[in-house]
């Protein structure tokens, strides 16, 4: 069936989990000259990220440009996605905040050194615009496991799936080809944590720490993490990818995951957070939580790459010789939009 949708490039949301991120969040300062250098960016995004991409072509680099509720008013004169607002704080047994955050930039690589060179980037090109509100290196910690010790992002959809669930097609053709994004910061009570039974610990996971096998429902709490995240409708499973890495400073002692979802509605991932926060029926909450505290909580819209590309750059913004430096590789390629990724040119569900 031919989509009556125009062909839209995505940004990559759906790309290959790596080894290293950096989840860096920002706002952005009051003015319209501010205002001015973040729309500047939009559209030079990409060119900033062949620029230092080029440089390992096989370190698999991509990036992911998101946008608070708060900034898209300032940013853009077309109305917001639908369904686009600041994020709602959760209270229950525990504590669900929402914090500040006009732009996010999930950046990914295989190696780390590509992400900060990137992510150094796009800051040297904001300049006095903003103001770092949250950074986190996260890495990818032996075989796809949290520092609690279980593999985390085993239910992830693949592929079509991964699409489906994430990318947004007919329901908003306004916006089609973009999604929304969770971000939260929890920092682990470790010590606490590694004191309780390992069979405990399964309950309250809902798998078994070695195998990854989910627990039988049979043995397996209502309680546990990935009962309380499970969400059906019109009994289909709605699914969200999440691309979590854990973060740590041994010094410090601090240990935590940067929990990190896209979906096409941000209401499945506030679903799951009501259930884990509030619980399912309430006071059944996620007991992970007892261990597990949110620090940082904030939503925002991925528009489609096509979008960032096609907006207009005030003669304000920053001058190109402010700009960081490119290659004369990158000079001479022409923008394509790409973000690292190729076009998905029907994003409708079929």
């Amino acid at each position: 069936m031919e989509s009556s949708l125009p062909a839209v490039v995505s940004q990559p949301v759906v790309a290959l989990l790596t080894r290293a991120a950096i989840f860096l969040v920002i706002t952005l300062k009051s003015g319209p000259e501010h205002d001015a250098t973040a729309r500047g960016l939009c559209a030079d995004l990409s060119a900033l990220k062949r620029a230092v991409g080029f440089r390992d072509l096989e370190g698999g680099l991509s990036c992911v440009m998101a946008i608070g509720s708060d900034a898209w008013d300032r940013l853009f004169a077309t109305p917001k996605p639908r369904d686009l607002h600041p994020f709602r704080e959760i209270r229950g047994q525990h504590h669900a905040v929402s914090t500040p955050g006009d732009l996010l930039f999930h950046i990914r690589a295989a190696r780390m050194d590509l992400c900060f060179e990137l992510a150094t980037q796009i800051m040297a090109r904001l300049g006095s615009a903003v103001a770092t509100t949250d950074e986190v290196q996260g890495f990818n910690y032996f075989d796809n496991r949290d520092l609690i010790g279980f593999v985390d992002g085993t239910e992830n959809p693949v592929d079509q799936g991964a699409i489906d669930a994430t990318i947004i097609g007919e329901e908003d053709p306004d916006f089609a080809g973009g999604s929304y994004v969770i971000v939260q910061k929890y920092l682990h009570d470790l010590a606490r944590w590694n004191e309780v039974p390992v069979a405990e610990q399964e309950k309250i996971i809902g798998r078994t720490k070695l195998s990854d096998i989910e627990l039988n429902d049979a043995v397996k709490p209502t309680s546990a993490h990935n009962a309380l995240t499970s969400i059906t409708e019109d009994g289909e499973e709605l699914e969200i990818l999440r691309d979590n890495m854990p973060f740590g400073d041994a010094g410090k002692g601090e240990f935590g995951t940067y929990f990190i979802g896209y979906a096409r509605s941000p209401r499945r991932i506030e679903q799951m957070l009501e259930n884990m926060f509030i619980g399912r029926p309430p006071g059944n909450y996620d007991r992970l939580l007892d261990f597990s505290r949110a620090v940082t909580g904030t939503l925002f819209f991925v528009p489609s790459a096509t979008f960032l590309e096609d907006v207009a750059v005030d003669a304000a913004a920053a001058p190109l010789a402010a700009q960081p430096e490119a290659t004369d590789q990158t000079q001479s390629r022409p923008r394509d939009g790409s973000l690292g990724i190729g076009s998905l040119k029907d994003v409708r569900q079929t």
